[in-house]
């Protein structure tokens, strides 16, 4: 059995959030796809997670919760306003998404983000064994690996970046771009959601003189870093079971009722992020519905959009022309109990969202540009059965895998459209094969896979 401190997770948040209920505080294991991944191999470790509670001001004692050592990092009302808001979600995030709308790039912003992840260096220095793994995720923590190795030479260290590393031409307006590089050549492994993320990597430290090499070898420092990719996955048994299960099929019957037995569904279920391609896919749908290609009595369209960083602006604003957008469907093609288009602006159950994509005829994603997008596989995770359509932006990692999606572009609407219409009007032996295809390419890697792979080849690396 390892020694707590022999492997370390470093992300921007805990495993657990506070919860209350019944006037007592208590932590509770947070949903997401990346602490159902590594629980299991930081139980087996008796491993400790570094990462901020979610809330400001002066960070808890460290605590066990679930087997898990849980290390706190305190930030600030303004370090969260500049590092977390600011840097990481107002520059970064954009950047990377193939700068869908303009990055901003403040200098006092950046001087946060280098403090926060100095601290967050100095914290997982203070607890990682010697001679331990710690593996730092996403764009959050970029400068943690090069801070910690100048601190803890001794540490095997793995990064691994969730979204898109963006071409050279995109990254280089970046005014900091160099120490970013750097920041991430300190670890051993760097690894990416797909190929090209890889590649981009490569060409961007032998361009700004990070390092040298070919292939997915760099030579740093005298040191060796490996760059590749690790396409993340979904806890396939979980979706696959639920969707089965009796209470699914209970809540299936009962929406269908609700929704129309002889109508088809279209899906999306989407964070609310500028980058989704929401209001692309809604004027898709609604030129459907106007050149006549389908009418409300033979299908509905559903949108979950879950809240998401709605304190920056932009974030609000396409809060309020998805809604207007939706509001002028309705109003322009709804029937008295014949709705266009059902909408939901809240988180939903794990059983409701998996109820969701087992009733959908026509599961839509589209984002503009996304690392990967796991709620394509949860879809198609949640067929068994063969049938659904899955209509998939190219510009998702997803598609690299999910090769039998109808495949999108999604800054095309009249080509949205035609792929919307094309997956209603699908052979149903043609949805099957498609469908059982995607099923197991899902199912043979697992998000649990994902990470057993990611950390044999930190582990065997030199």
């Amino acid at each position: 059995m390892a020694k707590a401190g022999d492997f370390v997770v470093v992300a921007n948040r805990l495993p657990v959030r506070r919860v209350r209920k019944k006037g007592r505080s208590s932590w509770e294991i947070s949903p997401g796809g990346l602490v159902s991944a590594l629980t299991p191999f930081l139980v087996e470790r008796r491993g400790t997670w570094v990462g901020w509670t979610g809330i400001p001001g002066k960070a808890p004692a460290p605590f066990d919760h679930a087997q898990i050592r849980n290390v706190p990092v305190s930030l600030s009302k303004e370090e969260i306003d500049d590092y977390y808001l600011g840097f990481s979600n107002d520059t970064l995030w954009p950047l990377y998404h193939d700068c869908v709308r303009p990055p901003r790039y403040h200098r006092h912003w950046w001087r946060k983000y280098v403090a926060v992840n100095q601290r967050f260096a100095e914290v997982t220095a203070g607890v990682a064994a010697k001679g331990g793994v710690v593996w730092v995720h996403d764009y959050h923590l970029q400068l943690v690996p090069g801070m910690l190795r100048k601190l803890r030479p001794d540490l095997k260290i793995g990064f691994f970046l969730h979204i898109p590393l963006p071409p050279t031409e995109l990254f280089a307006q970046l005014p900091w771009r160099k120490q970013v590089l750097e920041g991430m050549c300190g670890a051993d492994l760097v690894g990416f959601q797909t190929e090209g993320g890889s590649q981009n990597f490569g060409r961007l430290v032998r361009r700004y003189g990070v390092g040298r090499g070919k292939g997915n070898h760099l030579q740093v420092d005298g040191r060796t870093v490996l760059h590749a990719h690790f396409p993340i996955s979904i806890d396939f048994d979980r979706f696959q079971k639920a969707a089965a299960s009796p209470e699914t099929e209970q809540k299936i019957r009962a929406l269908r009722k609700r929704i129309g037995e002889d109508r088809r569904i279209l899906l999306g279920i989407d964070r609310l992020d500028y980058t989704k391609g929401i209001d692309i896919r809604l004027k898709a749908y609604r030129e459907l519905i106007e050149h006549g290609h389908a009418s409300l009595d033979d299908i509905v369209m559903v949108q979950v959009a879950t809240p998401s960083r709605e304190s920056l602006d932009f974030y609000q604003q396409e809060k309020d022309r998805i809604e207007q957008t939706i509001g002028e469907i309705n109003g322009s093609f709804s029937a008295i109990g014949r709705v266009a288009v059902h909408y939901l602006h809240k988180t939903l159950p794990f059983d409701e969202m998996v109820a969701l994509y087992r009733v959908s005829d026509v599961m839509m994603v589209t984002p503009l540009r996304d690392g990967m997008n796991l709620v394509a596989k949860e879809y198609v995770a949640c067929h068994a059965d063969g049938d659904g359509v899955l209509v998939l932006s190219e510009f998702a990692g997803a598609a690299a895998e999910l090769k039998n999606a109808i495949h999108v572009n999604p800054h095309d609407t009249q080509g949205v459209m035609e792929a919307i219409q094309t997956a209603l009007t699908m052979a149903p032996s043609e949805r099957r094969r498609r469908m059982r295809r995607m099923h197991q390419a899902v199912a043979k890697h697992s998000v649990f896979d994902w990470a057993s792979e990611f950390l044999g080849t930190l582990e065997a690396h030199r």
